[in-house]
């Protein structure tokens, strides 16, 4: 009945995902690219009305026969039954206790493609439903390919991040459009001591068509021989030349470039924020930049030599690097509140940053003036993010499972919480069901967030960097402190399995809810310290006097805003 409960609250909640923008970054770093041997993958979960919150399906055993309701996780709307696994596993969030976790980021690709009548597999559902029934990131993919090709592709074109504690993959899935059932889609196994990432625009080019590492979708079967590293669906190429989308070689054939050619847009808002990942770990990222503004260009050779008769763009970045320093989860924490800082495209040093600096912009994210379009930069730290993570997947403590660093709201303004993904239960305070998009709670770990990311945006080169120096002394606690928890895990574990979840559970519990509590203690000090413009701080008492008058500051807009008040307005404001 629990189990139930916790889906069918669940499925109420996602009905506030209407309307999800194309607006998700992943990050995926390999066994041989990270600092512990962890893998890892990270994924912001991006919509103006996406509520934040933990999700939870407990582990359960079916009846024969059992079928499940299918919503689409965007709106809610009921897309159908489809056959329930014997055995579901326990999912927080998006991993698995069997440490399996799946992100996403949506990028459309040819709106032919969008949707097909009778399609059961939404993009949202498949995440989940993979991650109740699989015991490694290869198990995944089967699944999910299986999954669209038994019901049918509900969705855009997405890109997913599957990993587990030993592999990462990157596998891009588009549907077929009306009158053709299923999708095509490729799969492929980031080399480890490598990383990767993708942002709303497909990255997988080309690919290995044959030899002793790949197979198609008919031999699906042997995707567990570990020797495979690239998996694609048979009718990937044909599919995309009986439409009339590609000419030439097979060898030649990119996925991205076929079924989601990058434009402007594309390189500007979404792979850009890859490269920005990229350019903290490697030297030399430099020469993707021109790349990355939106200069997409379209040479009259492939790099193989052969003919560009298909109009490839010719100057895209790799599909992963390998990063010349390892990347601790800190690390990937800080890739996850990037404001493309240190580029001509720091939004905190524009005219629309303000007086503060404040490196967001109010959406739209395209605007016109004077019958031209201008944009805003699509950073991966964006005020819009519902709920964000970073899967930490670790093959030195399987019994104890993975651990989900979990956050909500703006990534650059909240902390990541460590969520063992043994736990049996959510904190309060991340609960599904506690507030939603339109109704606040006291105790919502979403509104607290967003209650002091909002107020940071108002005066952020002041108030944004006492957000930081908390954040980071919270998020280094919980990092010390995860060998000394481990090992007491363990420990309780060769007594009882029982025993090492319970104490797993309570820790993340209970961290969870001290962070948000806190956090809200924390917003007031900072309400008072800077309300009305002013800077207050506490004062020394003075013999005499009945009470502490604070001390007051008053910084003002800056004198470079007040030079460009001047060049505005002339002598209007001038004292005579």
């Amino acid at each position: 009945m629990k189990s139930k409960l916790i889906t069918l609250l669940a499925v109420v909640s996602m009905l506030f995902a209407i309307n999800k923008t194309n607006a998700c970054t992943n990050y995926l770093v390999t066994k041989g690219a990270s600092t512990d041997g962890s893998v890892m993958i990270s994924y912001a979960a991006d919509s103006h009305v996406l509520y934040g919150e933990l999700y939870h399906w407990a582990a359960k055993k079916w009846p024969a026969g059992s079928m499940l309701d299918v919503y689409e996780w965007d709106t809610g709307k009921f897309l159908g039954k489809i056959k329930q696994a014997a055995e579901t596993y326990n999912v927080i969030g998006n991993v698995n206790e069997y440490q399996v976790a799946i992100g996403e980021t949506t990028y459309g690709g040819r709106k032919e493609l969008h949707h097909q009548d009778g399609a059961i597999i939404d993009y949202g559902s498949m995440i989940y439903i993979a991650l109740q029934r699989s015991k490694s990131a290869r198990e995944a993919i089967k699944i999910m390919a299986e999954l669209m090709a038994e019901y049918g592709y509900y969705s855009e074109g997405e890109s997913f991040s599957v990993a587990d504690p030993n592999e990462a993959w990157i596998f891009e899935v588009i549907g077929k459009g009306q009158g053709e059932k299923g999708a095509v889609w490729v799969a492929r196994k980031i080399p480890d001591g490598y990383i990767s990432g993708h942002a709303n625009q497909a990255r997988i080019t080309t690919f290995p068509l044959k030899g002793k590492n790949t197979i198609s979708s008919k031999k699906l079967s042997k995707i567990f021989d570990k020797n495979i590293e690239n998996v694609y669906s048979e009718d990937v190429i044909t599919f995309a030349r009986k439409k009339g989308w590609f000419n030439g070689k097979d060898e030649d054939f990119s996925f991205s470039d076929t079924y989601a050619p990058v434009d402007f847009g594309g390189a500007r808002f979404c792979e850009i924020r890859v490269w920005s990942t990229f350019n903290d770990v490697k030297a030399g990222m430099n020469k993707y930049w021109d790349y990355c503004k939106g200069d997409i260009q379209h040479a009259e050779k492939l790099a193989n030599g052969h003919a560009n008769i298909n109009k490839y763009a010719t100057n895209r970045m790799p599909l992963w690097v390998k990063p010349d320093k390892k990347v601790s989860v800190l690390d990937m924490m800080h890739f996850m509140r990037n404001h493309l800082e240190g580029t001509e495209l720091d939004m905190s040093k524009d005219i629309g940053a303000g007086p503060f600096g404040m490196p967001y912009r109010w959406r739209p994210l395209t605007w016109k003036v004077d019958g031209k379009t201008y944009c805003n930069e699509r950073t991966t730290a964006t005020q819009q993010t519902g709920f964000s993570f970073i899967a930490q997947l670790r093959s030195n403590v399987q019994n104890i499972g993975a651990i989900n660093w979990f956050s909500v709201d703006d990534a650059a303004s909240t902390v990541y919480i460590p969520m063992y993904t043994v736990m049996t239960k959510t904190p309060e305070t991340f609960a599904v069901g506690n507030g939603n998009m339109t109704e606040w709670s006291d105790n919502s770990a979403f509104w607290t967030f967003n209650e002091m990311s909002n107020w940071a945006y108002a005066r952020y080169n002041l108030i944004h960097p006492e957000i930081e120096k908390k954040q980071a002394a919270y998020e280094k606690e919980f990092v010390d402190n995860t060998a000394k928890i481990d090992a007491e895990a363990m420990k309780l574990y060769k007594e009882s399995p029982e025993k090492a979840v319970e104490y797993l559970t309570n820790y993340s519990v209970k961290q969870a809810n001290r962070v948000v509590k806190e956090w809200k203690q924390f917003y007031h000090q900072l309400f008072v310290k800077y309300s009305d413009g002013n800077v207050k701080t506490k004062a020394e008492p003075k013999e005499g006097y009945k009470y502490v008058t604070p001390k007051l500051e008053q910084p003002g807009y800056g004198e470079e805003w007040y030079k460009k008040i001047v060049k505005e307005t002339g002598e209007q404001f001038l004292m005579k």
